[in-house]
């Protein structure tokens, strides 16, 4: 039995880094942490996948507006993505023309023919970001985009087509924005540079970057896991983790040392992470490696 099944509601939690096809994802943004980093490495690795990508960015910017935030984000820039049209920028208020009036089986409808459009373009997929602020921009009630954010798994089946849906934790009620969060299956970090570390029996998920940053985080949370009482191995899954600095990886190496006696540990990790753990002197024994 897997300890850190139920440790979570689903959706899942997942950096950004870790968004892959199929996916559609919640994202919450505000003042405090508002979410351009995270759009533009969600662009970043679409392009470097050779996926098509459309911004669907809040309606209150103008197209200059959202090319400017996303050019100051960290990282690559997004320029080449827009020269070969890759990289578009558009609205919902565009997509569903010539209807006026959203309706969720013509924004599907809509989708299905971009992610057709891709697909004859020789893409290897379609990934779009749509800031829910279209909701009140075209007079659409909270029922209907619930209702469709429900009902649009469907869209996902063949693992061509991701979505990121960007809430403006201003401009939604608290329980709508809760409904919305277990209506998706992938919970995405609201910043890059985040760890979330979720606890079960015996267990420990590491999401996000373990960096020098949230080192402190990082190593209380391992305290928390030694010191749970539940008979059983000790398990860590780095599977979510997005980086694993060379302080926290110690850690981890020397974590068999530190159990209480009679406990074994596990480590589920990518061969990325495990090469730097066994580099750190991890014993291989330990280590649950998987792609």
């Amino acid at each position: 039995m897997d300890p850190l099944a139920g440790d979570e509601h689903p959706p899942g939690t997942l950096p950004v880094q870790h968004m892959g096809p199929g996916h559609h994802a919640f994202l919450a943004y505000d003042d405090e942490a508002p979410g351009w980093d995270v759009l533009a490495a969600f662009v970043r690795a679409g392009l470097a996948r050779g996926e098509k990508v459309i911004v669907f960015g809040p309606p209150r910017l103008t197209e200059a507006q959202v090319r400017s935030r996303l050019d100051e984000a960290p990282g690559t820039p997004a320029t080449p993505g827009y020269e070969r049209t890759q990289l578009e920028l558009s609205s919902m208020r565009e997509l569903i023309l010539p209807a006026r009036r959203f309706t969720a089986d013509r924004q599907w409808r809509r989708i299905a023919e971009e992610s057709g459009a891709a697909r004859d373009d020789g893409y290897t997929g379609l990934r779009t970001y749509i800031d829910m602020g279209w909701v009140a921009d075209l007079g659409a009630g909270l029922d209907m985009m619930m209702d469709r954010e429900r009902r649009a798994g469907h869209l996902f089946t063949d693992g061509f087509y991701s979505e990121v849906c960007a809430y403006d934790r201003r401009r939604f009620p608290e329980a709508v924005l809760e409904a919305m969060y277990r209506a998706h299956p992938e919970n995405l970090l609201p910043g890059l540079g985040r760890l979330r570390c979720l606890h079960g029996r015996g267990a420990l998920r590491v999401v996000g970057e373990a960096d020098t940053a949230t080192y402190g985080q990082f190593a209380r949370a391992l305290a928390r896991l030694l010191a749970d009482p539940a008979p059983g191995p000790l398990t860590v899954d780095l599977l979510r983790t997005a980086f694993l600095g060379a302080r926290a990886a110690a850690e981890l190496a020397g974590l068999p040392g530190r159990a209480p006696a009679g406990r074994t540990v596990r480590i589920r990790c990518s061969r990325r992470h495990a090469r730097l753990l066994r580099h750190l002197g991890a014993d291989p024994a330990v280590l649950d490696v998987t792609e």
